[in-house]
């Protein structure tokens, strides 16, 4: 039996009519492209949300990259944010032209490290971009604060947050814009690629629907805006509809399989050393990864492996490390928790559909391993 960190096969069972309803109702409607399933769930995923404008688009990343452009971010600026994230959410600030600047991350929950935030900014600053990462939400004060002292924006990388709370907030209605991924694993998940902006501001959306379709707006072939071709397609957003009605369903259950986890582990965690997730004050955790800690990740993991578990690291290499970003000047060592977290930090298996049975068989055999360390 192998078992695998994300698996969409149990959720299709279950939800296999509604969704292949989803395909048909797009099929008989008469329109593919932009139509009533695309409007619907924008004006749903808003409602969610309590806040007046979505734009959907074709994925994450350039959920991020619109949202910045829509927000006047580009070449000169410098945008704040972390490396403990995953590299798309630094390729969009490289793709506008502006200039990511990093700050390191809390060691207790791998957020961003807010006190280190007003230490960072330059006159070149133009936005502050938090991620909420693995579920839960950065804290959101003192960036609200450094936003109105310094005249910054805000845009929350909600990709891993959907329906997490803090302090009673929803992810992506605390800045001037919020990025959202569809991606299959997320939250909520499309069956293909997917994103979405969510913004309080009637400009900022106005902008957002001329980006996504290639500059124009009231007039067809009349570029008002360089733009892109980044559309949701209908297929997508009516599974989406669907599955939005689910999604604190969804969010049940993963709470449900990170109890059980942590039931079933805490007392093997405290006497060998493996670092369950903490819960950040005034955070719900949605638990879109349940990710732990050892300092001999790397035996846990292949020792696992040979059991036919398969795990997953969030993430392996920080973005501030990678050739492709060398660029931008940061040594080795300049980012030490992020840097320390990269080489210990891995994820057990988590979705909501996760059958108990497997789920116990990862408590079982992770007991074992770290019993033998």
């Amino acid at each position: 039996m192998t078992i695998r960190v994300w698996d969409y096969l149990p959720e299709y069972e279950k939800e296999r009519t509604d969704l292949l309803d989803a395909v048909e109702t797009v099929f008989e409607s008469g329109n593919l492209v932009l139509g009533r399933s695309v409007r619907g769930f924008e004006s749903e995923f808003a409602g969610y949300h309590g806040v007046p404008h979505c734009v959907t688009v074709d994925n994450g990343t350039n959920a991020i990259k619109l949202a910045l452009q829509a927000l006047g971010v580009g070449p000169g600026d410098e945008v704040i944010t972390v490396a403990n994230t995953a590299a798309p959410t630094v390729l969009a600030i490289d793709a506008v032209g502006a200039t990511p600047v990093f700050v390191d991350v809390r060691a207790d929950d791998y957020l961003m490290d807010t006190a280190r935030v007003a230490d960072a900014i330059t006159p070149a600053t133009r936005a502050l971009l938090p991620v909420h990462l693995y579920g839960q939400c950065v804290e959101m004060a003192p960036l609200e604060r450094l936003a109105r002292e310094h005249g910054l924006l805000v845009l929350e990388d909600c990709a891993q947050s959907h329906g997490a709370r803090h302090r009673g907030r929803l992810a992506g209605t605390m800045g001037d814009a919020s990025a959202f991924s569809f991606y299959p694993t997320k939250v909520l998940g499309a069956y293909g690629d997917g994103g979405a902006v969510l913004t309080h501001g009637e400009a900022v959306d106005r902008e957002l629907r001329r980006l996504r379709y290639y500059g124009m707006e009231d007039v067809y072939y009349v570029v008002q805006t360089p733009g892109h071709n980044s559309r949701l397609d209908e297929v997508q957003a009516e599974i989406l509809r669907r599955k939005l009605g689910r999604l604190d369903e969804y969010i049940a259950g993963r709470r449900a399989v990170a109890e059980r986890y942590a039931a079933g582990l805490a007392d093997v965690a405290a006497a060998t050393g493996l670092v369950l997730p903490a819960l950040a004050d005034g955070n719900d955790h949605v638990y879109y990864l349940y990710v732990v800690r050892h300092p001999q990740r790397d035996t846990i993991m292949a020792q696992l492996s040979r059991r036919g578990i398969t795990l997953n690291i969030s993430y392996p290499w920080p973005v501030h490390t990678m050739t492709g970003f060398s660029k931008l000047g940061y040594a080795a060592g300049s980012l030490p928790v992020t840097e320390r977290l990269a080489g210990e930090i891995f994820s057990l298996p988590m979705y909501p559909s996760l059958p108990v049975d497997v789920q116990d068989t990862v408590i079982g055999a992770l007991r074992d391993v770290l019993t033998a360390l």
